[in-house]
């Protein structure tokens, strides 16, 4: 791969599957080859004890690495960090899914709303466009919640539909996507070598 071009990689798998921690070692070993810096993007909130405890073993999971992880807590509009970001840096955001939610119900109500859903969808898409041309690499992380009965809750049913959209859209883009399964990433699509 060339030095000027970016790369984005989509890793996605069950909630326990691994991703994550298969996200940040790929993240690190990039950096090591390249001799990037490490960025981190969290979209999550510690709206819940379970959350914070989430939040609090990758931020341990990160140290542990003994390597400089800057991290953003963006929870949306991950478009305004794109700025931040130089052709060295390896970016990880963690994860789609959480970026989607906070979006979703950002304003009490409009998720029914179809123009509402459009601008949600662009405003992901778009900042992670333009963080990918930013950086060296791009990993975005994401819950496979789709696998499961969804039923008919109509809530359910838009977010389901705005989530897998957003995976189909982010695939087709990435240079490589991997499927964590019980702690094992399975390469589902690779285009040229990253980094």
């Amino acid at each position: 791969m060339a030095e000027e071009q970016s790369s984005l990689i989509f890793i996605s798998g069950g909630v326990r599957s691994g991703k994550s921690s298969f996200a940040e070692r790929l993240a690190i070993d990039i950096a090591r080859r390249t001799a990037g810096n490490l960025h981190y993007i969290a979209a999550g909130q510690a709206s819940d004890p379970e959350m914070k405890e989430r939040i609090i073993r990758h931020q341990k999971d990160r140290l542990a690495s003994g390597l400089n992880w800057t991290t953003w807590e963006q929870p949306i509009n991950i478009k305004a960090l794109s700025g931040a970001f130089q052709t060295k840096d390896i970016v990880l955001l963690d994860c789609l899914t959480t970026l989607l939610n906070n979006e979703f119900f950002a304003v009490d109500g409009q998720w029914k709303n179809a123009s509402f859903q459009e601008r949600v969808m662009d405003s992901i898409m778009n900042g992670i466009e333009e963080i990918t041309t930013c950086c060296r690499a791009f990993i975005v992380v994401s819950n496979e919640v789709l696998n499961e009965s969804i039923g008919e809750n109509e809530l359910v049913v838009t977010y389901s539909k705005m989530l897998g959209e957003l995976h189909q859209h982010v695939v087709a883009i990435a240079k490589q996507a991997y499927l964590v399964e019980a702690g094992v990433p399975i390469l589902m699509k690779e285009v040229d070598a990253i980094c």
